[in-house]
């Protein structure tokens, strides 16, 4: 029997990256998968492709996280279309980097609403269900920067670092109800957005990293995969590091 057989998994972010790498492998232990990106065709496109591939049902949503009736909407479609998530992922993030002095009020708008109070209302519009089915878990995909802050990158850094300590508050709000909350927080991992940096930054970054590689959007996959199965039911509140030991 494969891990996730009847459960159901809701994941924000998931048509592409590390989002569609957790869908894949959940998708791929038996979960039924609902998805959002900010595309609808994108979207869909993703859930029509795990459901030919792994044989569970998927759903394909649009939603924009850094919107409260985008959100909203996205669990209510969830729980009608699959039911009430055995797992939920918060993985929806954007970035906007340059330094302090000449980022816009608008960049730094831009990351704090999708990274940091997209994992909020995402939560909050599945929660009532979660609390009431009594079990589950919440995992929120941070970064190392959150942890150690990152030049050209104060809105993105802070927006992680908040998510961490999201998770901690919302593991002390959800526990007598069975759900754990956790972060995984990936170091350098290759990604369409992670592909966009200057050669002469990947060189400088890959120096930096003691195991001597990128991360693969299935590192991070495989992170999640644990804290959703059995090995996570006593771990909640913690930030699971996944960053070939950029920070130790």
């Amino acid at each position: 029997m494969k891990l996730f057989e009847g459960k159901i998994s809701a994941v924000t972010g998931g048509s592409r990256g590390i989002g569609f790498a957790i869908a894949e492998k959940l998708a791929e232990q038996g979960s039924g998968i609902a998805l959002c990106a900010t595309g609808l065709e994108r979207a869909e496109a993703a859930a029509a492709d795990l459901a030919q591939r792994f044989g569970v049902k998927t759903l394909g949503l649009q939603a924009d996280v850094a919107r409260a009736a985008d959100c909203e909407a996205f669990a209510a479609n969830t729980i009608a279309g699959l039911g009430v998530p055995d797992i939920l992922v918060n993985n929806a993030g954007i970035t906007r980097d340059t330094l302090t002095m000449r980022m816009s009020e608008s960049d730094w708008d831009a990351v704090l609403d999708t990274n940091l109070k997209g994992a909020f209302l995402i939560t909050k519009a599945f929660s009532k269900a979660m609390l009431k089915k009594r079990g589950g878990r919440i995992i929120n995909i941070s970064s190392v920067v959150g942890q150690t802050g990152n030049a050209g990158q104060p809105n993105y850094s802070a927006a992680k670092g908040g998510l961490i300590a999201l998770t901690k508050a919302h593991a002390r709000e959800f526990a007598s109800r069975g759900i754990c909350v956790n972060s995984v927080a990936p170091g350098f991992v290759e990604t369409d957005m992670t592909a966009q940096f200057a050669e002469e930054l990947r060189t400088r970054i890959l120096e930096s990293i003691p195991l001597g590689r990128a991360a693969t959007s299935r590192d991070i996959a495989q992170a999640v995969l644990f804290l959703a199965g059995e090995g996570g039911s006593y771990i909640t509140g913690q930030v699971i590091n996944v960053n070939g030991g950029m920070f130790m």
